[in-house]
């Protein structure tokens, strides 16, 4: 479907402004590309749950929104990445929930004909997350490996990339199991640690608190953890004590911007798997941008299974 008629070049557009109280839908500046970046119309953005607290710590006017997916209107200056006209995917650092973004080219990915928009959209941070923090455990066939939070969405994510890399998944969700998580790989589906017998060689822990204390004991003696994150906003009791006897477990503290660029070459791996049909991405909400208020609330609450995507173009 062509977009609908609006300015390749344009000279203001609408995007979402942070204030303390929340993200403001204003008309600012367009802007203007560096030659190694192209400009996109953006068809549509998500929402990570990271994003959801940055709005009461920084100043007023910064510009929300790291993952996109749209249509390049024009092409690099410098002539690198994708020509105009081709449908892409980006993760940037701000500035993504608006009708336009210029994105460097080695952060973008083209689109295979039979990914569509809104779903590329949701890649970014979750996706890049659970793909390189799974890079962490090597070679996972045959592992067993336990996922935490796996309804949400860098979760849901590692369940399905970890199984298609042969791993034997658990997976825990939260009390409220509106995602079925076995459906996207994982074999075991639990709701609390307590009942898990034997070890695991790898986990990805995202929550935190006792979770990530009972996690620690569930670890094979040479098992390795990565941490992505604290959902849960409790604090984790852990000493030496914690990896006694077990002195050759490690554990890595993980964060995807820090976890090295270029990033359109794992955005492109993550695309041909969705083209393969060996990754779906758990969209829980889709609406217009307009009710990015509403979404932020729904992630807020943890009523959204997987990733809400917001529509700013459906002609893109």
């Amino acid at each position: 479907m062509n977009p609908s008629p609006l300015p390749a070049d344009p000279v203001t557009m609408r995007a979402y402004v942070g204030t303390p109280e929340g993200p403001d839908l204003r008309q600012v500046p367009a802007p203007r590309p560096e030659p190694g970046e192209v400009l996109v119309r953006v068809g549509a953005f998500s929402v990570n749950r990271g994003e959801l607290g940055l709005f009461a710590r920084r100043e007023e006017g910064w510009r929300p929104g790291q993952d996109l997916a749209g249509t390049v209107v024009r092409a690099a200056a410098d002539g690198s990445g994708p020509t105009a006209g081709t449908r892409v995917a980006a993760m940037v650092d701000f500035g993504g929930w608006a009708e336009y973004v210029a994105v460097p080219t080695d952060r973008i990915a083209p689109l295979p004909d039979t990914v569509k928009v809104p779903q590329a959209a949701t890649l970014g941070v979750a996706g890049l997350t659970a793909l390189r923090a799974l890079r962490r455990g090597g070679a996972l066939l045959g592992q067993r490996v336990l996922i935490t939070g796996a309804s949400g969405g860098v979760g849901s994510f590692a369940v399905q990339l970890a199984a298609a890399a042969g791993a034997e998944v658990t997976a825990l969700t939260g009390s409220h199991r509106s995602l079925d998580v076995a459906a996207l790989g994982a074999r075991t589906v639990i709701d609390e640690l307590g009942s898990l017998k034997g070890e695991f060689d790898f986990i990805v822990e995202s929550v935190g608190g006792e979770v990530l204390t009972t996690a620690l004991k569930l670890l094979a003696p040479l098992g390795h953890i990565v941490l992505l994150g604290t959902s849960s906003r409790l604090p984790a009791a852990l000493t030496i004590s914690s990896f006694v006897p077990h002195v050759r477990q490690t554990l890595h503290p993980f964060w995807v911007f820090g976890s090295g660029e270029p990033v359109g070459g794992d955005l492109s791996v993550l695309l041909r798997l969705m083209a393969a049909g060996q990754m779906d991405p758990v969209v829980g909400w889709t609406g217009s941008w307009e009710r990015l208020p509403e979404a932020m609330e729904a992630l807020r609450e943890r009523r959204v299974a997987g990733k809400a995507a917001l529509i700013v173009d459906e002609g893109v």
